[in-house]
C-alpha cells in the first residue's frame, strides 16, 4: 500500500485481517499515552469503538485540554480499526513535534480545536431535521433529508427556496461531521 498524506505526516496506511477490536484498544491505548505526553488526563480522552472495529465507520478521538474540546477523524479506509491506525499515527506525530519543539502546544491546540461555530452549526442542523442532540446514523439523517427536500424544493407546490437552501447546507454539516 502507497504511502498517504495526513495533516503533514507520511502515514502507509495497514489493513487488518484479524483482531480487530484487540487492535483498536491497543491503538486507543497509544494515542492516550501519546497524549499524556503533553498533559491530558487519560479520563479526558473519549474514544468508544464498542462493536464497530471491523465495520466501515469513521474513526474520532476527542480530548480535552486547557478547557478546549480537541479532536480528529479520519474516514479514509476501509474499516474503523483502519481509519483509527491513521488517527493514531497522526497523533503521536503532533505529538512528537510539540515535544521536539517543533510546535508549541498552542499550535498543536490550533491545529486539533473544535470550532465553537462548527458546533453550534451541527446543533442546529440536527434540530432542523428534528433528530435528538446526539444522532450520528447518517442512514436516518439521509431519510429525513430526501423527505423534507420533497417537500421543501422550489419546483414542488410546498417549496421554500430559502428552507431548501437551508435543508442542503444543515445536510452537508452533518455529513461533514460524521462521514
Amino acid at each position: 500500500m502507497e504511502n498517504v498524506n495526513f495533516k503533514g505526516h507520511i502515514i502507509t496506511p495497514v489493513l487488518f485481517k484479524d483482531n480487530f477490536q484487540r487492535r483498536a484498544l491497543q491503538m486507543k491505548n497509544k494515542i492516550i499515552a501519546a497524549l499524556e505526553k503533553t498533559g491530558v488526563r487519560a479520563d479526558d480522552v473519549e474514544l468508544d469503538f464498542s462493536g464497530i472495529s471491523v465495520k466501515k465507520a469513521k474513526a474520532v478521538v476527542t480530548w480535552y485540554y486547557d478547557g478546549h474540546m480537541l479532536h480528529y477523524g479520519n474516514n479514509s479506509m476501509d474499516k474503523y480499526v483502519e481509519n483509527l491506525y491513521i488517527v493514531t499515527k497522526v497523533i503521536e506525530g503532533e505529538v512528537e513535534s510539540v515535544l521536539n519543539e517543533e510546535k508549541t502546544m498552542l499550535d498543536f491546540v490550533q491545529e486539533f480545536k473544535e470550532d465553537d461555530d462548527l458546533e453550534k452549526s451541527r446543533k442546529e442542523a440536527r434540530e432542523f431535521f428534528g433528530l435528538a442532540h446526539d444522532a450520528k446514523d447518517m442512514e436516518e439523517i439521509d431519510k429525513k433529508y430526501k423527505e423534507m427536500a420533497r417537500h421543501l424544493h422550489p419546483d414542488m407546490p410546498t417549496g421554500d427556496t430559502e428552507k431548501f437552501k437551508k435543508l442542503n447546507t444543515a445536510h452537508k454539516v452533518l455529513k461533514r461531521e460524521l462521514m
